[in-house]
């Protein structure tokens, strides 16, 4: 199916899908929305599902805790959950065809590392400034680090494989630099910063949601409109010219979305690994590889994926809480070992 919904300089942009995306699109929507009341259900004070939808649609349940629990506690950490997951799985899918690698992730290659960086820097040198300007000064670390890579990865164009090895090497030493802040930071600074890198959406309130949104709102959409160019990219520097892309322009573009949503995700919610990795390789399986299909397919699975993640931290050894972080990290590193297994003859 073909879809033009926009014209900019007398150009349609064309989105060309799969039959099977809006279906698969919709039952990760319903599989989503169970989830959500799955974990709105959970906690010390544990809420009917019925009385969840009541809540959330406005309606009186006839007790007032429930509102109190679900709207100022429970529905902003799911929200969080999910925005994250959503912004993860949209930037590991733009890294994993920009650099043609199925192994390619924001964790992996440095991005989040940087944004780890600066965060933390925020957190530990400057502890008394507004929650709002922790993404920003996440998306200016992450955004050096991709300027870093890109520009130690040039060799008369961008090559797809220096970008990987350059972003490890960089993320060794932004890591280090990291641990270096911990260890010289204020004991209950270095505590914050050290329950923040694990990748918690525990305490996450509206004021974390408001923060968040506006990066969704602006480059999940320039993501969407991206699309076909990221296909071309995928395919190859020469094809994509041939086809009329304009390769280091389009290429810089998407790097920056990518950027944005992983430093503003990690801004948020810390270090939330694997998910970039994971959802777009079970994206692939269910509509292949088409990014316009793919894009909106892997982020509601990386939604999904962190929103279970959350849910399961909560659950495996209450009373005690794992980070979500954690959980995503339990199941992905086995899952990237198996991915480097399988394409290591590629």
């Amino acid at each position: 199916m073909s879809f033009d919904w926009l014209v900019i300089r007398s150009q349609a942009i064309s989105f060309r899908i799969d039959r099977r995306v809006p279906l698969i699109l919709l039952c990760l929507a319903v599989a989503i929305a169970l989830a959500m009341v799955m974990n709105l259900e959970r906690g010390e004070y544990p809420i009917s599902p019925l009385d969840i939808v009541k809540t959330v649609l406005g309606i009186d349940t006839g007790n007032p805790d429930h509102a109190f629990v679900i709207h100022n506690l429970r529905l902003p950490r799911s929200l969080v959950a999910f925005m994250v997951g959503v912004a993860l799985a949209i930037s590991g899918t733009i890294f994993q065809g920009l650099t043609r690698n199925p192994l390619a992730d924001p964790g992996i290659i440095g991005i989040n590392a940087g944004a780890n960086l600066a965060a933390v820097t925020m957190i530990i040198l400057f502890p008394s400034v507004p929650i709002y300007t922790l993404p920003l000064s996440a998306f200016a670390g992450a955004l050096l680090m991709a300027v870093l890579i890109y520009l130690l990865a040039w060799n008369k164009g961008s090559s797809p494989i220096l970008l990987i090895l350059m972003g490890i090497g960089l993320s060794a030493i932004a890591s280090a630099f990291t641990n270096l802040m911990i260890t010289f930071g204020n004991i209950y600074d270095v505590s914050a910063a050290l329950v923040w890198l694990a990748g918690s959406v525990y305490g996450r309130t509206s004021e974390q949601v408001f923060s968040l949104l506006p990066w969704l709102i602006i480059f999940v959409p320039l993501a969407l409109t991206q699309a076909r160019h990221l296909n071309a990219l995928n395919l190859g520097d020469d094809v994509a010219k041939g086809l009329g892309s304009q390769v280091e322009w389009q290429r810089g573009l998407l790097v920056l979305v990518g950027v944005a949503l992983a430093g503003a995700s990690v801004a948020t919610a810390g270090n939330i690994s694997f998910v970039g990795l994971i959802a777009p390789h079970i994206g692939r399986q269910l509509i292949g590889p088409n990014h316009e299909g793919l894009i909106p397919t892997a982020a509601l699975l990386g939604g999904g994926i962190v929103v279970m993640a959350d849910f399961l931290g909560r659950i495996l050894f209450a009373p005690i809480e794992l980070p979500c972080g954690v959980v995503t990290a339990a199941v992905g590193a086995p899952y990237f070992l198996y991915l480097l297994i399988r394409n290591r003859k590629k």
